[in-house]
């Protein structure tokens, strides 16, 4: 019993480190982006 929950915690913790990797991939995306769109809007 005691092995699942340790194995349940583990396959939780690894998805909120994936999450917070992914959306701090995407918001660096959307960033990157809204700048380009800025410079070429400013040329």
């Amino acid at each position: 019993m005691r092995s699942k929950i340790i194995m349940a915690v583990s396959v939780v913790f690894a998805l909120v480190l994936t999450g917070c990797n992914t959306m701090a991939g995407a918001g660096k995306d959307i960033s990157r982006a809204g700048n380009a769109i800025s410079n070429a809007a400013e040329k």
